[in-house]
């Protein structure tokens, strides 16, 4: 049977394209696809970096709703590249000894149950962790927002997995600000800056990716979608504070 390549648009037969190489089948995102990922995504890296970096700041949305389905021979694997990115970031924050909550609650209550030194420090040395736990919390409100859109949440994990990394080239990009301005009242302003930034490529990489709504309706969505990330978040940042008091007193 004559197959065209969802890549290059090649014609040819077997598993694989004779121009190309990108495979026959390329699956639908669900949660075969994710076990997969985590398996072999997490060894065997591409030498995509550079083309995924390029396409997530000229067209994000376009090129993350190819990639849902099935042009991925050129993109490093999205799992590996947030982990690389995060972990790249939590070195340079735990190494220039980066503090963005050196002006958290001194009272001895709150300190009984977190220490804001020890905190930032355990921030730093598990940031890819923490960045990879988030990415649920985000596909939630897309998955809840954008539900309409036909598409599956593990698909929507792959969307929001792609937004991290996005997100973490600009903060990574822009690191010299948090070591300069680091242990000055100035940086919470570069945080409120970061978080700004973050916040427009959401926004810009939903648009491109929802191509079939509105603008208006896309950012909308986008607001719901980060209300139900913020909600859920701190929600379970709740619970894990109460067990820990619990478990102190």
């Amino acid at each position: 049977m004559n197959i065209i390549c969802k890549n290059c648009n090649q014609h040819f037969k077997g598993h694989y394209c004779s121009n190309c190489g990108q495979p026959a089948d390329t699956h639908k995102l669900d949660f075969h696809f994710l076990m997969h990922e985590i398996q072999h995504g997490l060894i065997h890296f591409d030498k995509g970096i550079l083309y995924s970096a390029k396409q997530l700041f000229t067209r994000p949305g376009n090129t993350i709703r190819e990639f849902i389905e099935g042009k991925r021979i050129k993109h490093f694997k999205p799992l590996s590249l947030v982990i690389i990115l995060a972990t790249l970031y939590g070195v340079l924050y735990h190494y220039f000894h980066i503090n963005l909550i050196a002006d958290a609650p001194t009272d001895s209550e709150t300190l009984s149950i977190i220490n804001p030194k020890a905190a930032n420090e355990w921030v730093a040395t598990h940031f890819s962790w923490i960045t990879l736990a988030t990415i649920p919390f985000y596909s939630l409100g897309t998955y809840i927002a954008f539900r309409k859109q036909g598409y599956n949440y593990i698909e929507y994990f792959i969307l929001n997995t792609f937004k991290a990394s996005q997100r973490l080239f600009v903060h990574i990009a822009l690191f010299p600000l948090l070591y300069y301005y680091n242990g000055t009242p100035n940086i919470k302003t570069i945080t409120q800056i970061l978080y700004v930034i973050d916040i427009i490529l959401i926004y810009w990489t939903n648009v491109q990716f929802f191509n079939k709504l509105t603008k208006t309706k896309a950012f909308l969505l986008s607001v719901l979608s980060h209300v139900i990330f913020l909600v859920s978040s701190v929600l379970i940042l709740s619970i894990i504070i109460t067990i820990l008091n619990k478990l102190h007193n």
